[in-house]
């Protein structure tokens, strides 16, 4: 299982967004296995998705009219050929995406960029309204967007905003006690509340703060540094937690009551770059590269898997369905292992390597791995470890392709192209 004799994927600069195309642009074929299984499972268990700081502005953009010459056409994209299931539609966009943005819950399909959003008719791909960020300096381009229940959570000086995007619900603007400060960095949302950091002034330290998701004001708040957090991700638990930690490793990390803020107990660092979480485990990286499984409850040990002698890789952040947890290491092999012992169950190897942009999706009897732009997203059955059919086009890119669901459809994309493969039945 080294790696050391495997080629690293080589990416190119952005190629500035690809000219708009429509459904009729995609040809099915391309040597792909056409007959493969439509795309329908009972229910998503996990995956990834959602969005984050920085206030955004409603405004769809329309072409400005004029009396000058008619500009040139703008060149077509050739026609592009897909292997595997057959794309219910497919949208095309004139600048790249950018998934990794997006934290949270889907609602519909959402189309991400640097510039802001557009929400998707999800029936055909047509886009029914855009939302901008407006232009900053400081703002990365890659900050993320925090979506859940209809909504999208930015923030503006002293400020948490909530701005509706489908559904009757209205949105809000409160502010926090000008006493925390008024530099805010949301952390997430898990439906019923919004959390995030404040900071200003001389306070380099800041608070952790959580906000009733519906506007119901702040709910607690409390200094950030109890015990030296310099770094605090939120856990998709559905009851709320925060793990935070330092960047010292002898300080440790702590998980924290979303609904309290108060510490439940804490554990030494062994260097966390990322984590994960099912209903038994608080997962978090172990050694060089490999997983450890921490007790919920109390953050006791249970287990890990780490490299073998003479063995180079590293785990990716694991999803797990609760009774199955899944490894990617970034060599391209995905094992399967039992959630409450830890022991391997299946092992498949995929004809790519991995990174941390390869963000899989997990059905109730599906794996979703998204490749590198000419390897297509690959299904892997989480029963038996065997593939069942890949999707690919013959398009252009250079972008790591995304999965994502509304809960109730597949989309698949990268670059300026995204499709739609499929329903997914509702429980």
């Amino acid at each position: 299982m080294g790696s050391g004799d495997e080629a690293s994927w080589q990416w190119d600069e952005d190629d500035g967004g690809r000219a708009a195309g429509a459904p009729a642009d995609v040809v099915s074929g391309g040597g792909g296995d056409d007959g493969g299984p439509r795309l329908t499972r009972r229910r998503l268990l996990t995956g990834a998705g959602v969005l984050a700081a920085g206030a955004a502005v409603w405004g769809v953009s329309r072409a400005a009219g004029g009396s000058g010459p008619a500009p040139p056409p703008k060149p077509q994209p050739l026609p592009t050929r897909v292997a595997g299931p057959e794309p219910v539609w497919v949208h095309r966009s004139t600048g790249p995406m950018t998934p990794g943005r997006l934290r949270g819950r889907l609602f519909a399909p959402v189309y991400a960029t640097r510039a802001g959003l557009h929400l998707l008719d999800p029936e055909t791909g047509a886009v029914t309204a855009a939302v901008e960020e407006p232009s900053s300096s400081d703002r990365p381009d890659d900050s993320p967007l925090f979506v859940e229940d209809g909504r999208l959570f930015t923030v503006s000086t002293g400020h948490v905003d909530a701005r509706t995007l489908v559904g009757p619900s209205a949105g809000w603007s409160l502010p926090l006690p000008p006493a925390l400060g008024d530099r805010i960095t949301l952390l997430g949302c898990d439906g019923s509340q919004v959390y995030g950091r404040v900071g200003g002034g001389a306070d380099l330290r800041g608070s952790l703060f959580a906000m009733g998701a519906t506007g119901r004001g702040l709910l607690w708040s409390r200094p950030a540094a109890d015990r030296g957090e310099a770094a605090v991700a939120m856990l998709e638990t559905g009851g709320g937690r925060l793990l935070a930690w330092d960047a010292d490793p002898a300080v440790g990390i702590t998980l924290l009551d979303g609904l309290t803020g108060r510490p439940l107990w804490s554990t030494a660092n062994t260097g966390t770059a990322w984590s994960a979480v099912d209903r038994q485990h608080v997962y978090l990286p172990a050694g060089a590269g490999g997983v450890r499984a921490l007790r919920f409850e109390d953050g006791a040990p249970r287990w890990s898997v780490g490299p073998g002698r003479g063995e180079e890789w590293r785990v990716l952040p694991p999803v797990s369905d609760d009774f199955q947890v899944y490894l990617l290491r970034d060599n391209g092999l995905v094992t399967a292992h039992a959630v409450d012992s830890g022991e391997q169950l299946w092992q498949y190897r995929l004809p790519f390597r991995l990174d941390r942009r390869c963000r899989p999706l997990l059905t109730s009897t599906g794996l979703i791995v998204p490749g590198p732009a000419d390897a297509g997203v690959h299904f892997v059955e989480t029963v038996s470890g065997r593939p069942f059919t890949t999707f690919a086009d013959s398009g252009p890119g250079v972008d790591v392709w995304s999965v994502s669901s509304d809960g109730t459809r597949l989309f698949a994309g990268h670059d300026s192209t995204l499709y739609c493969l499929g329903r997914l039945p509702v429980p």
